[in-house]
């Protein structure tokens, strides 16, 4: 720059009041005023181990991810001096801590995403406290979200495990009525073998249900719910609109009842920055599905057990009844999310709710029958009979005064109809009279038959 009727730097100089090496700076055009290049010095007690402790400080915070006991830059410095003898001051260790956490945060930055229909499944897990049948439980809530529709779906199980995984991913794709291209799941155990990311290996099982089906499984990386944000969001839409109050239920199908009305209300929704209803785009999705093959799978969990002298068969330390008469059978037990199955040489024989204690029993009284009516003293003690009927009950049975065989009747009755039934039904009939012929029979005329006898009729 030049001023008017200067003709030299060290005129400007002198008229401005500057240095000749500023306006010299700013005659030659390579700086301007307004502008102020940055101090930056990089502080020689800023080594590559002291860099080193304060990444390893916040991924440690980033690991626990609990948001009330983090690291502050004060914090770390004093584990600096502490741990390293770290001699520098506290401002350059907090500076070098803003500029870490500010280059995290960029990374944190979400893009915008956009699923073609049937292409993508986001899937996760959750829990949820209910009530159910009085008492206070944990359940487990498996939520999958369409990506392109995001409709949803939720299924509530007793646990968290392999069986669950398998059935719940089913019973989605059955409810969308096809199958997506790929399916979003995090790096759970349930599903992952070894690795994590995109160096994960599915579980043998999972890998064949994905054949079966033909999708495509798609692993998360580790802490990174960013990358099923629409199926993270549904977790928390189901715990505060179904699960607020707390749903008080009989059973679990009546909860996944509550579950499968509330994502069915879901679909009149309208999703902001999305061109329609999510039940419009769901049938774009739906259209874009690939087919259900015709065969389900069986997703059981097998175990090959024999039937020991209780006539019980063993699956992860409890007990199940079957028919006595199977005694020493070889059996396969076949283990679903809610049930277990028991089967000898093809036939189902027993069936039971599935036990998720340890060194339980489900004893089946209608299993025993046939060996109590032999071992009649054996019916106050028996473990089926105690868990079937009320103490009480066996008490009134044995002041009837009854043989060992018609007590089992009673118990059977009992199995049909209850045991206050069946005690009301039997004091009533004893208090009755004896029942009368109710049937009126009109007198008969027999003359006929007489005057024909006397003229000398045939008498065979």
């Amino acid at each position: 720059m030049q001023l008017e009727g200067v003709t030299s730097q060290r005129t400007a100089a002198k008229r401005l009041g500057i240095s000749r090496n500023t306006v010299k700076k700013y005659w030659e055009g390579d700086n301007v005023p307004w502008e102020h290049k940055p101090y930056n010095r990089d502080a020689t007690v800023m080594t590559p181990e002291v860099v080193q402790f304060v990444k390893d400080c916040l991924d440690e915070d980033d690991a626990v991810n609990i948001k009330r006991q983090r690291h502050t830059a004060r914090r770390i410095y004093q584990r600096l001096v502490e741990e390293r003898g770290f001699t520098g001051s506290e401002s350059s260790v907090r500076n070098l801590v803003h500029d870490m956490r500010a280059a995290r945060r960029i990374s944190q930055v979400f893009i915008p995403l956009r699923f073609a229909p049937g292409d993508a499944i986001q899937i996760d897990w959750g829990e949820a406290t209910i009530i159910m049948d009085g008492e206070k439980e944990k359940v487990n809530l498996f939520c999958a979200r369409l990506c392109h529709s995001c409709a949803p779906y939720v299924i509530a199980y007793k646990r968290q495990n392999l069986e669950s995984f398998l059935d719940a991913i089913i019973h989605t794709f059955q409810y969308f009525g096809g199958v997506p291209r790929r399916l979003i799941f995090d790096n759970a155990r349930v599903a992952v073998k070894s690795g994590f990311g995109a160096q994960a290996a599915a579980q043998d099982d999972y890998s064949q249900l994905a054949a079966h089906y033909g999708f495509e499984p798609v692993f998360c990386n580790p802490a990174s719910g960013n990358e099923k944000g629409l199926v993270e969001n549904l977790v928390g839409y189901i715990r505060r609109n179904v699960c607020v109050p707390l749903p008080r239920v009989k059973s679990l199908d009546e909860l996944n009842a509550k579950l499968l009305a509330k994502c069915t209300q879901y679909l009149n929704h309208q999703i902001e920055g999305r061109p329609d209803k999510v039940g419009v785009m769901l049938n774009e999705d739906q259209a874009a599905l690939q087919p259900m093959p015709r065969y389900t799978p069986d997703i059981s969990k097998k175990v090959y057990p024999t039937v020991g002298r209780y006539s019980t068969v063993l699956f992860e330390t409890n007990h199940y009844s079957v028919p006595c008469k199977y005694r020493g059978k070889a059996t396969t037990v076949k283990a679903y999310p809610n049930h277990i199955e028991v089967w000898i040489e093809g036939t189902m024989v027993a069936r039971h709710d599935r036990l998720f204690g340890r060194k339980e029993e489900s004893l089946d009284l209608q299993h025993y029958l046939p060996i109590l009516a032999q071992k009649g003293r054996a019916i106050r003690y028996a473990r089926p009979v105690q868990n079937a009927v009320p103490a009480q009950f066996i008490d009134w049975l044995e002041c009837q005064e009854l043989t060992a065989k018609e007590i089992v009747e009673m118990l059977t009755r009992c199995l049909e109809v209850g045991y206050i039934a069946v005690m009301a039904g039997i004091v009533s009939a004893k208090e009755q009279p004896a029942i009368q012929d109710a049937v009126t029979v009109p007198p008969v005329d027999l003359e006929a038959y007489d005057s024909l006898y006397g003229k000398g009729a045939a008498v065979s």
